[in-house]
């Protein structure tokens, strides 16, 4: 069945925004998408997003960092595209498995159906089950919203993301350009030598989408300077796009400007008459106050990111951005120093020498372990606050094990395959997030076979984690295969380690601290997930207040 007999007389149903990229990748197209969705939300709007990637993995799960960045986790376990952090972040809306489709589960999907026989003996083609598919998968993931953001990753121009554009192109069609809009973003180059701004960058992208049956409705310029009237009357006469739908994207100092940038161009007027929606004026006074709150910050803190990924910032971006966050909400301006770990273990920590607090964040592979090791001992020895998230907490115990236990051989079966001492073990049973009992073995393939999404942590009364909670339990996100081994729970509790969080449904470890220390706490799961910059996260203020309390006494 078409879109358009599957939408016809539904005159209040979703409208969507394709965006798309040009000339460059990497120019912020998550960004600029999540800006406009804010916007749309401060103006009564309720959005969703999609991210459509055109890679062949079925998800980022079993992607390196130095790939493709950090890989993000939706409440209901999907391993996605960074992007989702972003929109999760500027917007009210939560993102789940809905929101990012790929291309291998794109072709995965239509391969299955075609093994069911669910094509009656057809020739399955790109056209039309390729591009029927993903039309599907972006009506699922907009339904019941009143706009739906839909991403287009990669480059227009790039043969991977071809059948992408072939989908929305049709899509336009059989739903009608009433209902959707076309925002594409490019690069407008400055030539210092010339001292001038190059806007033929920008008429081939649009050309090539036009090419391929895609006419832009709205333009998206980044620039690094202002971009003058006649260069944006020159862009929308060779690109067919009306001059007050060419809306410059200039490189902002900080990313929470942009709703404000954006809003002053009239792009969600633009959108909004596109649509025919009559909305009330936005009030971005929230995102105001957070580019204030940055501006007022009167202590730097140096905080030590002790990892194995410390060459791409891109790789902890939501641990980056709720370290920020967290900043905004102490007056504290937080200045990340990224650390080998190997050279943690080469120095024996000397390198941490100076810092207000050090952070072990998540991450897999036996490279580094045991200067993350290090650096929890390093901490725990010289009262230097202490924030170890997944691996980050797992290090702690396994230096704790080691040097306050006398359990000389504790280490991980993640990466030694008989320690002497298992206190971190694969985790083979445990309940999902319906309350179904997933199970596996060390054998299994890596993807999607991790202890995945939002799950529920009973809290210990009086504990540091209750107190930064103020609560007595919490729903936090997970992405892990090994736990601690609750068989080694007792030997360590007895020599003071405290577990302040335990799972609800299983009883395993969420969290661990250290009662005669300033601040030392480790959590199995990745609370960097749900901060977001008007309520930051309960842990990494915490944190951070430890730090800036460190830095001024």
């Amino acid at each position: 069945m078409s879109l358009g007999s599957r939408m016809a007389g539904d005159a209040a149903g979703t409208r969507y925004i394709f965006v798309t990229g040009g000339v460059v990748s990497s120019l912020g197209k998550g960004i600029a998408a999540a800006s406009l969705g804010a916007l749309l939300e401060a103006r009564g709007q309720s959005v969703s997003v999609i991210k459509l990637d055109p890679y062949l993995n079925v998800d980022a799960g079993t992607m390196s960092p130095f790939q493709h960045g950090e890989v993000y986790v939706t409440r209901d376990g999907a391993e996605t595209d960074l992007d989702l952090g972003h929109y999760e972040r500027f917007l009210k809306t939560r993102t789940s498995k809905l929101s990012n489709f790929t291309t291998g589960q794109i072709y995965n999907n239509v391969i299955n159906k075609e093994r069911r026989g669910d094509y009656l003996g057809g020739t399955v083609q790109v056209i039309p089950h390729i591009t029927d598919e993903i039309k599907r998968c972006i009506l699922e993931g907009g339904e019941g919203a009143d706009i739906c953001l839909v991403e287009i990753g990669g480059t227009v121009g790039d043969i991977e993301s071809l059948p992408f554009l072939e989908a929305i192109r049709q899509f336009a069609v059989e739903l009608g350009h009433d209902r959707v809009l076309f925002m594409h973003l490019t690069l407008v180059p400055y030539i210092a030598s010339s001292g001038e701004m190059k806007t033929k960058p920008t008429q081939h992208s649009a050309k090539e989408l036009r090419s391929i049956g895609i006419q832009p409705d709205i333009l998206l310029c980044r620039v690094d300077r202002p971009l003058p009237e006649n260069e944006r009357r020159k862009i929308a006469l060779f690109t067919n796009v009306s001059e007050r739908a060419v809306i410059a994207c200039i490189d902002v100092d900080d990313i929470y400007k942009m709703p404000g940038l954006l809003q002053a161009q009239s792009l969600d007027a633009l959108v909004l008459k596109h649509f025919d929606i009559t909305a009330p004026n936005a009030d971005l006074s929230n995102w105001s106050a957070l580019v204030e709150a940055r501006r007022t910050q009167d202590v730097t803190v140096k905080v030590a990111m002790v990892g194995k990924y410390v060459d791409l910032a891109d790789a902890y971006k939501s641990v980056n951005e709720a370290l920020s966050h967290a900043g905004l909400h102490t007056g504290t301006r937080v200045d990340i120093h990224y650390v080998d770990s190997e050279t943690v273990e080469r120095d024996d920590g000397a390198c941490l020498e100076g810092m207000d607090a050090i952070l072990v964040p998540g991450g897999f592979g036996e490279r580094g372990i045991e200067g993350k090791i290090a650096a929890a001992r390093y901490a725990r020895t010289h009262d230097i606050p202490y924030f170890g998230i997944c691996l980050g907490m797992q290090v702690a115990c396994i230096d704790f094990a080691r040097d306050i236990a006398g359990l000389g051989g504790a280490h991980s079966t993640e990466f030694v395959a008989e320690p002497e001492h298992p206190v971190i073990a694969l985790v083979t049973e445990w309940h999902d997030l319906s309350g179904d009992v997933q199970r596996r073995d060390a054998q299994v393939d890596l993807g999607g076979t991790m202890r995945l999404g939002e799950q529920r942590c009973d809290l210990v009364e009086g504990t540091l984690a209750a107190n930064c909670y103020n609560a007595s339990e919490v729903f936090e996100r997970h992405r892990h295969r090994y736990e601690f081994n609750n068989l080694y729970r007792d030997t360590l509790g007895d020599k003071g380690l405290v577990f302040s969080g335990v799972s609800a449904e299983d009883n395993l470890v969420e969290i661990i601290e250290l009662p005669d220390h300033p601040w030392f706490l480790g959590c199995q799961f990745h609370p960097e997930f749900t901060s977001t910059p008007r309520n930051g996260h309960p842990l990494f203020i915490g944190f951070i207040a430890a730090a800036r309390k460190r830095r001024t006494q």
